[in-house]
């Protein structure tokens, strides 16, 4: 441990000035030659996802004290996409995720620390740890913030998810303001992230399919025996991790990414997970297409479970069976094995100890729930860079659909036109200019996908997006179609009329008349300050993960 990076020459300026501060602050000059553990702490009072990560991290830091760590404690933004979401048309989500990736490099590049563990919950955080641990390439584990209870209401199992689908019946007239307001103080019982294979699970449960979280991680219930014991587990592994110099990149490898690849589709996971691992790839500095991997791996990989908003089942349920170990387990002759997890074990070795599948929940490869995963990449005419579909969330009979399209430039527009009654069974709703560029920063796609839902429409209507789902979203929906129409993509040139076709046999989404577009974007990028003018300036292709570059 003397050879440390952030152990200092003694007389030197840096070493002399630090520590006039860590000893004003109680560190001992022992305490200050041991290693230095960043405790990343995206703990905030906006949101319940993130309201029990300050005593998290407390157990994080304690057990970094008994492995014989110094614990840092650094603080970054903490998104929550039902918060966050309420400025700008939800502008500042997807751009949340690099600021926090910066945030995190500024700190603990900054102060060269030695590792970090990372407290990851709603659905941004996740992936931008992910990105941090491959950019800044240290010693990095995750600890999962979980999922929260849901409450009732009349009677009634209530979540989130039903709050958010009950907005199309109160502008449908299906249910009452006082009604809803009721339901939404009731569908949460605790802390944590939404209790559905929404994004935040689904990048829980792909955090430790990479092998960046300790076994046993995902899905967990936030503030449950098993959710504390491995981020005790977590603070005690990162010392050993920094002795041992085992560092991110040697886990996030292209072997790592196609094994995560394999579980979104085994499990139908959020459409947003195919940008965010993108990113991850991109950061990890590795070659790799990640659309593609999700095409090709796509071609003969089995849905293997139905999670919530898929299925019948909850995510307690995975939890309850073994969660992403026994996944897997099952997906076994799948994956590259020998890939290394923070553990130090690799994939295969800790698959052994891993519970067999139940059949209720997870079901083995040869009976899966169904013979395609629960994702799938489309291209055609109106998206030659693909686009993506949650399979898993349509029903049997939509496996084609073809009607004309309704253009819309935001979901506002587009819920006032639900409410009035223009859009009707058989429409393509399209909603387009509002991609990590055209938004810029991705505009909210979601809430209008919730609102068909609850107005009694999903099963009638088609949507095709570039702007942002949410991982709860179902039906028939198309999203991250790429290029996005603020890159002159063939959305671009969409006209209300044109006729769309959508064929999820094929993996085909087509349109007639198809013509060239001028960009076409939802806001006005050359006109935006601050964050989200750096932020239009600077983002790169959503199909290569719409990480930042240099312009």
């Amino acid at each position: 441990m003397d050879r440390l990076r952030s152990n200092f020459e003694p007389g030197t300026t840096r070493w002399a000035v630090r520590r006039a501060q860590w000893s004003a602050m109680g560190i001992s000059a022992e305490d200050q030659r041991k290693p230095k553990i960043a405790v990343v702490n995206t703990s905030s009072k906006l949101s319940v996802c993130f309201a029990h990560l300050d005593d998290v991290a407390e157990v994080v830091a304690g057990a970094v004290r008994e492995a014989g760590g110094l614990p840092l404690e650094i603080r970054t933004t903490a998104p929550s996409d039902f918060v966050t979401s309420a400025g700008r048309k939800a502008r500042y989500l997807m751009p949340t995720r690099d600021l926090i990736v910066n945030d995190v490099e500024a700190a603990v590049e900054g102060a060269q620390l030695d590792g970090m563990v990372l407290l990851s919950s709603c659905d941004k955080t996740t992936p931008a740890h992910l990105m941090a641990a491959a950019r800044l390439d240290l010693p990095s584990v995750l600890v999962i913030g979980g999922y929260q209870r849901g409450g009732t209401f009349s009677g009634c199992t209530v979540d989130i998810d039903s709050v958010y689908e009950s907005v199309g019946a109160v502008a449908s007239g299906r249910l009452s303001v006082d009604e809803l307001g009721e339901m939404a103080d009731n569908a949460i019982q605790g802390p944590g992230v939404c209790a559905g294979l929404a994004t935040a699970n689904t990048m829980h449960v792909l955090a430790e399919a990479l092998g960046m979280t300790m076994p046993g991680s995902a899905p967990t219930r936030a503030n449950s025996e098993s959710m504390l014991e491995r981020a005790a587990a977590a603070g005690r592994r990162i010392v050993e991790l920094v002795g041992e110099g085992l560092t991110a990149r040697q886990v996030l490898t292209t072997a790592a990414i196609r094994n995560a690849v394999e579980v979104a589709l085994a499990l139908g996971g959020s459409v947003n997970c195919v940008r965010h691992l993108a990113a991850v790839a991109a950061e990890a500095g590795l070659d790799l297409d990640v659309v593609g991997s999700f095409e090709s791996q796509g071609r003969d990989a089995r849905q293997l479970a139905a999670i919530r908003p898929n299925g019948t089942h909850q995510v307690w349920d995975l939890d309850r069976v073994g969660g992403v170990q026994t996944v897997l387990r099952a997906l076994e002759p799948r994956l590259h094995t020998g890939a290394l997890t923070v553990s130090g074990r690799t994939v295969a070795e800790l698959i052994t100890e891993a519970s067999d599948v139940d059949g209720d929940v997870v079901h083995p490869l040869d009976e899966p729930i169904a013979e395609e995963p629960g994702l799938l990449i489309l291209r055609g005419s109106l998206a030659p860079d693909g686009a993506i579909v949650k399979v898993a969330g349509v029903g049997a009979a939509r496996r084609q659909f073809s009607g004309p399209a309704k253009v819309f430039a935001g979901e506002d527009e587009a819920i006032t036109a639900l409410g009035d009654g223009e859009i009707v069974p058989g429409h393509v709703i399209v909603l387009r200019g509002m991609g990590p560029r055209g938004g810029p920063g991705t505009v909210f796609a979601a809430s209008f996908v919730a609102a068909l839902n609850g107005a009694g429409l999903g099963g009638q209507v088609a949507v095709v997006t570039d702007g942002e789902l949410s991982g709860l979203n179902h039906g028939l929906v198309v999203g991250q179609v790429m290029p996005e129409a603020a890159d002159g993509g063939p959305l671009a040139g969409l006209r209300d009329g044109d006729v769309v076709a959508i064929d999820l046999d094929a993996r085909r989404i087509d349109a007639e008349p198809l013509r060239d577009g001028a960009p076409v974007t939802a806001g006005d990028p050359a006109s935006e300050h601050g964050w989200l003018g750096q932020y239009a300036a600077l983002v790169g292709p959503i199909q290569r993960g719409a990480v930042l570059r240099r312009p």
